[in-house]
């Protein structure tokens, strides 16, 4: 009679029966879930200070469902004092030795006055320039009042940049159509192509050397060469089929992910 009983009151009374769980089973997915507290601005601004070995988002702190369109055209900026973000009307700042994701909001300048190195595409080593230029790469050796085409493969300029010993420049090249990347170690006379260990692609965005090894913003993700160009490895996998824009601060890496890679 008994066990009758318990079946009619189980059948309308359900109850919860707990089994033990050892400490090696695994967890339910859902507890493996980031906690809403954790949750915030993420996959806007990347950072790397071991050479691009490994990669800390550090996105939290800069305001609430921020997008990466919202951080204006050309509205980044690495110096030896961190990184600055251009965001509306507003200024960020990071410290390059933060050891936690920290933004300070920048109050009484503006872009234009944080911005003192001039215009981006433009970069000037050992009394030489060298710019992007609609038509390609373009020199000058005497303070920007004459220039010459030193890149001319149908396209744009991209970016310049300045490394070790001498000049980087992306250009668009119509004959491949896609971007080519180059270094130049004679003060921008000569160019020599270091990009057949990267894919071909429209969207390449950036190049950056830190230490002995460069880096490239690529569609595919964000590629480190070893040995000056010759060979590439892909170190971190593109976000949303975005294309990373790379800075470096000393030896931190910042990478923001962008539609198109601009």
């Amino acid at each position: 009679m008994n066990i009758y009983i318990l079946a009619f009151l189980l059948l309308f009374h359900p109850v919860a029966i707990v089994f033990p769980v050892s400490p090696s089973s695994p967890l339910p997915v859902c507890q493996l879930e980031p906690k809403g507290e954790m949750a915030g601005t993420t996959n806007i601004v990347f950072k790397s200070k071991d050479g691009g070995q490994t990669w800390q988002d550090i996105s939290n702190g800069l305001p609430e469902n921020l997008q990466e369109d919202d951080i204006q055209r050309d509205g980044f900026l690495a110096t030896d004092n961190g990184l600055f973000l251009h965001v509306g009307e507003g200024i960020y700042h990071n410290k390059p030795n933060s050891e936690a994701p920290f933004w300070e909001k920048v109050s009484g300048k503006t872009w234009k006055q944080v911005h003192t190195g001039g215009d981006v595409n433009m970069v000037e080593s050992n009394g030489v320039q060298i710019a992007t230029d609609s038509r390609g790469i373009t020199r000058s050796e005497d303070a920007g009042k004459t220039w010459s085409l030193v890149i001319s493969e149908g396209g744009v300029g991209i970016d310049v940049e300045l490394i070790e010993g001498g000049f980087a420049a992306i250009n668009y090249s119509s004959a491949t159509k896609s971007r080519r990347v180059r270094t130049s170690y004679d003060g921008g006379k000569t160019w020599q192509p270091i990009d057949a260990g990267l894919p071909a692609d429209l969207s390449i965005a950036s190049i950056i050397q830190v230490g002995e090894s460069f880096f490239c913003g690529h569609p595919k993700g964000i590629y480190k060469s070893s040995d000056k160009g010759k060979t590439w490895t892909l170190i971190l996998p593109s976000v949303d089929g975005k294309v990373f824009n790379l800075s470096v601060s000393g030896n931190v890496i910042y990478a923001i992910p962008r539609n198109g890679g601009c």
